[in-house]
């Protein structure tokens, strides 16, 4: 992952709401991370968007009324890497499972 800011001007809205950038990210960590944060009871809004296409820069808003943005995009992050690990703990036992099946097949044939 790049580097992480806060957009400048944010502070009079209060610590709920945020506006981060991302540098070196696009829509793969924007549209997962929204899908994830999104669905917190906490927030009021949350989205993304790319500034323009030729920067490697995401801006992701996050707004409540109840908890700090930071600690939302942490809970977001961490979360998504939960979701992530168990993806691939998940792929890697059913590829280990369909390759055995096919070893087994294959040595039949032979």
């Amino acid at each position: 992952m790049g580097a992480l800011a806060e957009l400048a001007g944010d502070e009079k809205n209060g610590e709920g709401s945020r506006t981060f950038v991302f540098l070196n990210e696009g829509h793969t960590l924007g549209n997962a991370l929204k899908t994830i944060i999104a669905r917190y009871p906490e927030v009021d809004f949350c989205g993304y968007t790319i500034p323009h296409p030729t920067e490697q820069k995401l801006h992701f808003r996050i707004q409540s009324r109840r908890d700090r943005a930071v600690d939302l995009l942490k809970r977001g992050l961490e979360d998504l890497e939960a979701l992530c690990d168990h993806t691939m703990e998940v792929f890697g036992k059913e590829m280990n499972n369909f390759n055995a099946a096919n070893s087994r097949s294959v040595q039949e044939n032979t």
